[in-house]
């Protein structure tokens, strides 16, 4: 018997389709033809037909009540106006979206033609995000990026004549030929948009892009020699939270920023570990179990699925799920190091309720000694990331990856075959 859902889910729906693809991106995105657009579509009508199906097999069952809807890339606007309205009518078909439902789409700047634009406010979309990554126009020509400031500032005037208000930017510290200077002023630029919500994150490098692969190898292909260093970007960021606060942006997650009542409430969605499924080219899900019971952590397992990350076979037809049950040790780690994420931190007796005390005492003798290093802080039951513990939150959080061989020798994830 299938168990009981909550009340509201979480969409993301995964378009990978970009007009170039950026030096620095390491997403599963890139420039496909045009052809593929209808067929993308397809197959994600497809796949969210047959979801509920997919779920019951596994013993959840989906809610139909959805509160927040999510359209990342890759990017979504370039999709047909006849496209962006054919996926979401499958979606209203599938499920009720709540009155207070948010809809956000992912759009490049320059790239939201005037239909395109009217068909995002005849879906519903009532947040946008801008990847601008930059102000800079040279900044943003050598990554890759096709628009200018003058062109993002216009599509900010075109969104809000539209009725598109809650609006988020994107910047990136640690562009190839970024300077503090430079740095400044997209900052500047930024908070005189007026936007209510910024996102701010730091340049990865790694072999997923390929200006991560050019300075891997020392090369100097997109202007990998231009990037400035850790401690350059890392100033960076820091400059930016104290910009951003003065501006009444305040930092509420590691990389996000907001004013009062803007936080993307999808996005909370992944770090309060609420469910979600994901639809698209490597789009993830995360489905868990609800117990009536007063014990909790007797039935909070989590259900994890992922899909091909292989555009051709995506569009081939439907895919096995990459899909696992997350055991309670592995919840308790998520459980901290997305928690810590958050600027408000993980609640001590909330930890304790779905875990139980081994669990909690396990993690909070590891607690005690970030504490002592200055990494964590405690404020009676919250326990935070510190300015410094922020700045080096991947090491915090693999304190916490590594309780589970201490905690739990048996208790592993279990992988399950399921196919859509």
């Amino acid at each position: 018997m299938p168990i009981s859902a909550p009340k509201a889910l979480g969409l993301y729906i995964s378009v990978p389709f970009c007009r170039s693809k950026c030096t620095y991106c390491n997403f599963a995105s890139g420039v496909y033809p045009a052809s593929a657009h209808s067929r993308y579509v397809d197959r994600l009508i497809e796949d969210l037909g047959a979801a509920p199906g997919w779920a019951g097999q596994m013993g959840v069952e989906l809610p139909r009540a959805v509160d927040t809807v999510y359209l990342g890339g890759g990017t979504p606007s370039l999709l047909a106006p006849a496209e962006l309205l054919r996926l979401f009518d499958a979606l209203h078909e599938a499920f009720v979206f709540t009155a207070d439902a948010e809809i956000t789409v992912e759009c490049a700047p320059g790239q939201i033609a005037d239909e395109t634009l009217a068909a995002l406010v005849a879906t519903g979309t009532n947040r946008v995000s801008l990847g601008v990554q930059s102000f800079i126009d040279r900044e943003s020509a050598e990554s890759g990026r096709l628009h200018t400031r003058a062109i993002v500032e216009q599509d900010l005037r075109r969104l809000r004549s539209a009725g598109i208000t809650n609006l988020n930017l994107d910047l990136i510290a640690g562009l190839a030929g970024q300077t503090f200077v430079s740095w400044e002023e997209s900052l500047a630029t930024l908070v005189a948009c007026g936007v209510p919500h910024a996102s701010v994150y730091m340049l990865e490098v790694d072999e997923d892009s390929r200006l991560g692969r050019e300075m891997l190898a020392g090369g100097a292909r997109y202007h990998a020699g231009l990037v400035p260093n850790d401690d350059a970007i890392t100033q960076m960021y820091t400059r930016a939270i104290d910009v951003l606060a003065s501006a009444r942006l305040e930092q509420y997650e590691i990389s996000n920023f907001s004013r009062a009542g803007f936080h993307s409430r999808h996005n909370l969605r992944y770090w309060e570990r609420r469910p979600y499924l994901g639809l698209g080219l490597d789009a993830s899900s995360m489905l868990r179990e609800v117990s009536d019971t007063a014990n909790q952590r007797e039935a909070g397992r989590v259900l994890r699925s992922t899909t091909s990350s292989d555009l051709n076979a995506f569009l081939a037809g439907p895919q096995p799920l990459e899909t696992e049950w997350l055991s309670a040790d592995r919840q308790h780690e998520e459980a901290w190091f997305l928690g810590l994420r958050l600027n408000a931190g993980v609640s001590i007796a909330a930890i304790e309720r779905e875990f139980g005390a081994v669990l909690t005492n396990s993690a909070m003798a590891v607690v005690m000694r970030l504490v002592g290093d200055g990494l964590l802080s405690q404020d009676g039951d919250a326990i935070c990331l510190t300015s410094r513990g922020r700045l080096l939150s991947n090491e915090v959080f693999q304190e916490f990856l590594d309780l589970a061989p201490e905690i739990c020798q048996e208790s592993e994830l279990m992988p399950v075959n399921a196919a859509n």
